[in-house]
């Protein structure tokens, strides 16, 4: 009898562990939320396939009162995440790389930058990240919808950190628990007390939007943030 391999075993005990369930926020920003609809129906329709729940922050057209930038779709995204609102972010920009960035620019935040299923289903096996920035322009034409439904079907495919390939299961979690201390360090600053430094205006716009507060304020679970998100109403 051959000995097994250790990695393979972490593996498949990884696989064996049971189904978990998200509740996943879509942002869109002023220059692609004509798209909104469009986005959101792919991914509701595969996300809640495989027992997840969408809520649809927009914004819903480029005439909405409430006007996002990239920018804010970065603090929007950290006060959902943060709060226990969201599990995982979907937002993008015209080339994603705005939205990645200001993302990553907020504690408890870990956006990876998704082109093609490839890119989704080794962000999630790999980094284990919990938002992902899509490019809603570059790139963005005939078959569109369809790589948005194939990236979300790649994106929520299993249980996330499984790693990727599965020879390399056990250095791949291990560098995600490194990268995890890391950004402990760098971006150790409550959210809270980040929120109170920007511009308030700022924002204020983030979370003007039509449908906020009600999506919002219904699954917080973190007392401190939403206490701060009422001063700004």
């Amino acid at each position: 009898m051959t000995k097994a391999d250790p990695q393979l075993i972490v593996y498949i005990e990884y696989k064996k562990r049971g189904d978990f369930i998200m509740r996943i926020a879509l942002i869109n920003e002023n220059s692609q939320a004509a798209k909104n609809e469009m986005i959101y129906a792919s991914l509701k329709k595969v996300a809640e396939s495989k027992g997840h729940t969408v809520d649809n922050y927009g914004m819903y057209s480029a005439d909405d009162k409430a006007q996002l930038t990239y920018v804010q779709n970065g603090i929007l995204a950290a006060i959902l995440l943060n709060s226990g609102a969201a599990d995982f972010v979907v937002t993008g920009c015209g080339t994603g790389e705005g939205a990645m960035l200001a993302l990553n620019s907020f504690p408890g935040v870990l956006c990876g930058h998704v082109v093609d299923p490839s890119d989704a289903y080794m962000f999630m096996q790999i980094n284990d990240g919990n938002a992902i920035a899509l490019p809603f322009a570059k790139g963005f034409g005939w078959g569109a919808e369809l790589n948005l439904t194939y990236i979300f079907e790649k994106l929520f495919e299993g249980e996330p950190g499984g790693g990727y390939p599965k020879e390399r299961v056990v250095p791949e979690q291990r560098n995600k628990k490194i990268l995890d201390g890391v950004r402990a360090v760098t971006l150790k600053q409550d959210l809270v007390e980040v929120l109170k430094e920007l511009d308030q205006d700022l924002v204020k716009g983030a979370v003007a939007g039509e449908k906020f507060e009600e999506l919002f304020f219904a699954n917080c679970k973190d007392e401190k943030i939403a206490e701060y998100v009422k001063t700004l109403r």
